[in-house]
């Protein structure tokens, strides 16, 4: 007999049989029903809701599948409609707040899991929703009922079901019988309780007789026949594609390419509707062959397969030669929510997606996913991989369901992780699970929550699938790196010469790892050329050529196990087969005053003249860029290694391909013919990137260099988020942002080293060359922090004071017609500065009469004034 707090716990399913049976059902239990039609479940549903609005209980229904409704709204019934085709994310989300919201003791009937299936491709993360609503439910006192079909799911999927529900039930027609056997009850037993039970009307006959109950089996394998293997729903779609009779029927391919590019490629019309021409029915085969889990592959794998795809289609007859082949790996995006999910993080991520917790639960949330498991199958599968790479260095790169798509490029917001791949198997396997947690945590990153935030992403569904490559080079003795490598736009809108035809296109080169291509080099230099004048360089000399050259060169030591940078006259010591003379120039007059040293060595420049002018690197390279535009119908930014043949001739491995972020049309400029000198602020020839502009300008924040310089680099560090604090304090308001050096560095001593982030509402950036501090802007064109620029629609100016054709009076912001204020009184912060910090930073109020910035990219000439009357 229950004693009386244990009957307050006792739930009725509606029939007095399956009372009895189970006896009862208790508080927090969630019901599965595994059944062969959706008339099974329906016939338990319809008494358990009779019996709970009896009750005075308010039942919830979710209604998300294709079959008919389960139950009406009435009296003590509420139907919620759920999109699952908005993804696992947003549904499972949806449902969690709907839980949330109706709290302690509302009671659930669900539809069918099975139906999930459609929305997701795979019934893995029909078991991942499980997983994560059902000990939400059961924390919060509910019942809750959900069917399934068996044979519809893989036994991973039944497995995780059953270990995570409380009561789990199979229903059966055998002939003309109805029979139950419940497979989990959970801390309820009885000698008779999990043997089959024939349904006579309420009551239900437990089938005690081992000869009936074989019987009874045997009917059942009769129906549905025996041995038969459960595939994961998302296995079975490609098993149906692989069938030789599907390559007679173009109908069946058709329709088989439609149902697979959605869930697999994008989502992104633009993206599906290059897939939809250039994949075909091997390629996606060929995906699945090198994937991991399921899901979505994501935007930058996307990307560089359709780039490699439209490259062969449209010139194979140049790119089957050019073009290296590749055997890159991919995570799918379902292992993120499978990992979120195994590591019980579930709950925090919901957190974290409310307004309140976006940002206050993020650094929590990345903590965790660092500590957190890969879970097994994920591991064995990664073994596997490991085994096919051997040895070579892999790189583990991010492709979020969002990235590299039209208009979010995502640039430098996500990590990619180098893995020089040694040690053994083990070690090997533990590092790259490492890695794999260290690019999943970055999507928990500031810089990554504030973009999203920013372009009106933060509540869209951005799973983190991976791309993970084979690190394209070679072996210089104890090093490996690729000859050369580069970033590459299809139009060059920072163009620093009037002749220069934007539509010619752009590549930053370096030697070594691409790392120093896309990022701004601390210390050093990319090349930028531009395509249609490859020998014209943005300097005045060749002095100043080499000065501002590569002199560092990233790659991987295999010897240390790390990535590493080199400097050049060290590494052209050490590795004695680099290929300088195809990439570089000998300096001889530095050649000839190293001989007074005690270790002489040729100095080599890298200036890439040999690479340029003797091979047919830039052909190719407008050939690919044009070719890439032209399908996408839109500017393209790519990314390449160059591997140079015996010949010294290039192929290329080409790594990634996005849609190129660029300004809106250029407007039409005039500037004015002549100005008042008293009212410039400064104007430049060349070194500006934004188009033509008119800007109007009504605050000026300026860094004081020769006081920047005279700090502490903590106190630089207190600058760099003083300065944030300003530009967050007014985002209105039209800032032009001047400094010395470079924004956003990473070494202050090299300028201010503020994120993005902070200054990513402003209007213009500049950078001064303060030489006697040391600070010089670098012109690195195309790198990720350029990308942002564009990105956020700043214009970008560099300013060479010593250069005869620039012009900067900083002092005339001193003058009596310009209010000046103080940095602490725009902080709202309860930080505090100190006076030497808020003395380097200096803001001036121009709304009573604004600045005006004019720029004009054919005669390259930009000015900043102050207009009469604003």
């Amino acid at each position: 007999m229950l004693t009386g707090n244990e009957s307050e716990q006792v739930v009725s399913t509606g029939i007095s049989g399956l009372d009895q049976i189970l006896s009862g059902l208790r508080i927090g239990d969630n019901v599965v029903w595994r059944v062969e039609d959706i008339d099974d479940y329906r016939r338990f549903v319809t008494p358990f809701v009779a019996a709970a609005v009896a009750q005075g209980r308010s039942i919830i229904y979710l209604r998300f599948g294709h079959h008919s409704p389960l139950v009406e709204e009435g009296q003590g019934v509420r139907v919620v409609r759920v999109d699952a085709l908005r993804g696992f994310e947003a549904f499972t989300r949806h449902v969690w707040q709907l839980v949330a919201e109706y709290g302690r003791g509302a009671f659930y009937v669900c539809d069918c899991l099975t139906d999930l299936q459609d929305a997701w491709a795979t019934d893995h993360m029909v078991g991942n929703f499980f997983r994560v609503i059902c000990p939400f439910l059961y924390e919060l006192d509910t019942v809750a009922y959900f069917a399934l079909y068996p044979r519809a799911h893989s036994q991973v999927t039944l497995a995780r079901i059953r270990d995570t529900t409380q009561v789990l039930i199979d229903v059966h027609r055998a002939g003309n019988e109805s029979q139950i056997q419940p497979v989990k009850v959970w801390e309820r037993q009885s000698p008779t309780m999990f043997l089959p039970h024939r349904q006579a009307q309420d009551q239900f006959i437990p089938v005690t007789d081992s000869s009936d109950a074989t019987r009874l089996q045997a009917l059942i394998e009769l129906r549905h026949g025996q041995g038969q293997q459960l595939l994961d729903h998302w296995d079975q779609l490609f098993l149906n594609v692989s069938d030789p009779r599907m390559l007679e029927d173009d109908a069946a391919q058709q329709a088989c390419l439609d149902q697979i590019l959605p869930i697999l490629i994008s989502r992104d019309s633009r993206m599906l509707t290059l897939a939809q021409k250039y994949l075909s029915l091997e390629d996606l085969l060929a995906i699945r062959s090198r994937m991991i889990g399921s899901g979505y592959i994501g935007g930058k794998a996307a990307g560089m397969l359709l780039a490699r795809a439209i490259l062969l289609r449209e010139d194979g007859a140049c790119w089957q030669q050019r073009l290296e082949p590749h055997d890159s790996y991919y995570l799918g995006s379902d292992v993120y929510y499978a990992f979120l999910v195994h590591n019980r993080l579930w709950a925090n991520v919901m957190l974290q997606r409310t307004a309140s917790g976006y940002f206050e639960q993020a650094p929590l949330l990345r903590q965790a996913v660092l500590e957190g498991e890969i879970p097994q199958e994920i591991r064995q599968e990664l073994e596997r991989m490991l085994d096919h790479f051997g040895q070579y260095p892999i790189l583990v790169r991010s492709s979020s369901l969002l990235e590299d798509g039209f208009g979010n490029a995502f640039a430098g917001k996500y990590e990619s992780v180098f893995l020089v791949n040694q040690g053994s198997p083990e070690q090997r396997l533990t590092q790259l699970e490492q890695a794999i947690r260290q690019v999943y945590a970055s999507s928990f990153s500031e810089d990554a929550l504030v973009y999203r935030q920013q372009r009106g992403l933060a509540d869209l569904e951005e799973p983190m699938a991976l791309l993970l490559q084979r690190v394209n080079g070679r072996y210089q003795g104890q090093y490996y790196l690729p000859d050369a490598a580069g970033v590459g736009v299809s139009r060059n809108t920072f163009a620093w010469d009037a002749d220069m035809d934007p539509a010619a296109g752009m590549v930053r080169l370096v030697m070594g790892l691409g790392t120093r291509a896309v990022d701004r080099i601390e210390g050093d230099h990319a090349c930028v050329v531009a395509l249609d004048y490859p020998h014209k360089r943005p300097f005045r000399n060749r002095d100043e050529a080499y000065r501002f050259s590569q002199s560092l060169v990233d790659l991987l030591n295999v010897a240390d196990n790390q990535l590493q940078s080199r400097s050049l006259m060290r590494l052209s010591q050490e590795c004695p087969h680099l290929p300088l003379s195809a990439l570089g120039e000998l300096d001889r007059e530095a050649t000839e005053r190293a001989r007074q040293l005690p270790d002489p060595a040729p100095v080599w420049r890298l200036t890439f003249d040999p690479l340029l002018r003797r091979t047919e690197f830039v052909p190719l390279l407008r050939n690919m860029l044009t070719t890439l535009e032209q399908a996408y119908e839109h500017p393209v930014d790519v990314e390449f290694t160059v591997h140079l043949g015996p010949d010294g001739e290039p192929t290329f491995n080409l790594v990634q391909c996005r849609p190129l972020a660029v300004l809106g049309p250029s407007q039409q400029v005039t500037l004015p013919e002549q100005i008042d000198e008293e009212t410039l602020y400064f104007r430049t020839e060349g070194h500006f990137m934004g188009g033509n502009m008119d800007i109007r300008l009504d605050r000026v924040v300026q860094v004081d260099a020769r006081q920047y310089a005279g700090l502490s680099i903590s106190q630089k560090y207190e600058v760099a988020k003083l300065i944030g604090q300003i530009c967050r304090a007014d985002e209105e308001r039209s800032t032009v942002l001047i400094g010395p050096g470079r924004w956003g560095t990473s070494s202050p001593e090299l300028g201010v080293p503020v994120r993005f982030a902070d200054i990513s509402r402003i209007a213009v950036l500049v950078e001064v060359a303060e030489m006697g501090a040391g600070m010089v802007p670098d012109l690195s064109f195309g790198s990720h922090f350029f990308q942002d620029l564009v990105e956020s629609s700043i214009a970008y100016v560099a300013l060479f004071p010593n250069e005869s054709s620039t012009h900067y009076h900083p002092q005339w912001l001193s003058s009596s017609n310009v209010v000046s204020l103080s940095a602490q009184e725009l902080c709202t912060d309860e930080d505090e500065f100190d006076d030497a910090v808020s003395a380097v930073v200096r803001i001036y109020d121009l709304s009573a009469q604004p600045l005006r910035l004019v720029a004009d990219v054919v005669s390259q000439r930009l000015l900043c004034y102050q207009a009469d009357g604003g």
